[in-house]
């Protein structure tokens, strides 16, 4: 495989990671912060859901600078399974403690 086929592989999959990965870790976060807000703050449920659809743009582009401004497409990858598999375990606990309701 030559080298321009390998940085255009590289490309392609961090563009990957970016759209895709950096939209679970976002959706995975509006959803903790939905749940999370109204038992912190005593948050209104739909305020609470507002808010982390609107925080969850921030993470979608710092993800997306993550992506790209890693050593490789594999760390890149990682990181953002790092940042996802709290996000999702911490989703799971907050389903099962608040019956699901956003």
């Amino acid at each position: 495989m030559t080298a321009s086929v390998r940085y255009r592989l590289s490309v392609a999959s961090r563009a990957i990671a970016a759209i895709a990965g950096g939209y679970g870790v976002a959706a995975l976060s509006a959803a903790v912060l939905a749940l999370c807000l109204p038992a912190a703050f005593g948050m209104a449920r739909s305020e609470a859901a507002m808010t982390g659809t609107l925080a969850s743009f921030l993470v979608f582009a710092l993800a997306v600078l993550w992506v790209f401004a890693a050593r490789t497409a594999w760390r890149a990858w990682s990181g953002l399974a790092i940042a996802a598999a709290p996000l999702g375990l911490l989703l799971l606990l907050l389903v099962r403690i608040t019956g699901g309701g956003a």
